[in-house]
């Protein structure tokens, strides 16, 4: 899963613990399609939501922020964080 990124509250997470994040919300969705909320909260978050950002896939999660509905995943010009 190389080149996963993972954005948590603003900061960009190690390329290692971005990579077990992804694969665990890989599972996750695999298992519980459409149910971020419910990822987030195994992982002690409130929110989680996957986003393309700069043509790459960013999951964007936060400690703070309210989940929204699953939805088609926004595409973003930058590469943020």
């Amino acid at each position: 899963m190389g080149g996963l990124r993972v954005v948590l509250d603003g900061e960009a997470l190690p390329a290692q613990e971005a990579a077990l994040l992804w694969s665990r919300f890989s599972s996750w969705m695999e298992a519980h399609p459409g149910d971020l909320a419910g990822f987030a909260q195994s992982e002690g978050l409130a929110s989680v939501h996957p986003e393309v950002h700069g043509g790459a896939p960013v999951l964007v999660a936060s400690r703070t922020a309210r989940q929204r509905p699953y939805a088609a995943a926004p595409k973003r010009k930058d590469k943020s964080p």
